[in-house]
């Protein structure tokens, strides 16, 4: 029986805790711009605690919709639900305890940011049923990642700027497409599971191929992001630097050797991730 320190050390493995950083440095980005500087601290706290239990519930959701999946998988049959080291039970009541904390956390920020919380649930609980229906999961994924920069703007302003959109349709291709890549580990399994996704439906080849095309996209979404918020010349080295990076990040892998996918994909998409949020930092500061 796993004592308590065990359980939360497992807990924190299983929702991938440090991936938080994804989503979260273009929240604050967003949070930033809609302060025009620094928002109130008691914002940035409960921003802080929505965005973690959002995110801790949706992991944890995930784990318990693909406990069977992840125990007939190679690569996942050593997760904590297959590998009996927490219950499917245990993993449930956590995705309803996140679930609530993140309600909680909405009603402190404004009435819209309650309002909506529900709909952001459906958002990110529902994806873990997607890879079920459809090849395009990859965006639905992107989605609920992206949509962190449009709630953190409405906690803050109460209200919802169309011009924060074109960052949630960034973040969402942006996710999308290195998911994309991440898919193409689970090629054989996936088709022999009978699961949906971009490489099991189009190949690998082709798939790197429309992650490529995804993450231009992004890129052209950020410029039209740094006309429409007046960036300066700090935001646009920000972007540059989001694409150079980008552009390396695509240079470790390819169709036939995926060795430095999760070194790729997980330690430079945080890197991309804090590099825009402190070129935007910087942008307002120099422009204040």
């Amino acid at each position: 029986m796993p004592n308590l320190w065990d359980k939360t050390r497992t807990t924190l493995e299983m929702i991938k805790w440090e991936h938080s950083i994804f989503a979260l440095p273009f929240a604050l980005t967003a949070t930033l711009l809609a302060a025009r500087g620094l928002p109130a601290l008691r914002t940035v706290a409960w921003i802080l605690v929505a965005m973690i239990a959002a995110r801790s519930a949706a992991m944890a959701f995930n784990r318990w919709a693909d406990a069977d999946l992840d125990a007939a998988n190679p690569r996942t049959r050593t997760r904590a639900i297959p590998a009996g080291q927490l219950s499917r039970g245990f993993v449930f009541g956590f995705t309803l305890l996140a679930a609530a904390v993140f309600v909680l956390a909405s009603s402190q920020l404004n009435r819209l940011t309650l309002y909506l919380s529900p709909v952001v649930l459906v958002v990110l609980l529902g994806y873990s049923y997607m890879k079920r229906v459809t090849r395009w999961s990859h965006l639905v994924l992107g989605l609920a990642l992206g949509l962190a920069p449009s709630a953190a703007w409405v906690a803050v302003r109460g209200s919802l700027d169309p011009r924060i959109l074109v960052l949630t349709a960034a973040v969402t291709l942006w996710v999308g497409g290195f998911d994309v890549l991440y898919a193409c580990q689970d090629f054989e399994h996936d088709r022999a599971a009978g699961l949906h996704s971009l490489p099991q439906a189009v190949g690998i080849p082709v798939a790197f191929g429309i992650a490529r095309v995804m993450h231009l996209a992004m890129l052209g979404l950020l410029a039209w992001f740094g006309i429409l918020f007046e960036f300066h010349a700090a935001g646009w080295l920000g972007i540059a630097a989001v694409a150079l990076l980008l552009a390396w990040e695509h240079s470790l892998v390819s169709p036939r050797d995926l060795r430095r996918l999760n070194a790729a994909f997980f330690t430079m998409n945080g890197v991309i991730a804090m590099v825009f949020l402190a070129f935007v930092a910087a942008d307002l500061w120099l422009r204040s």
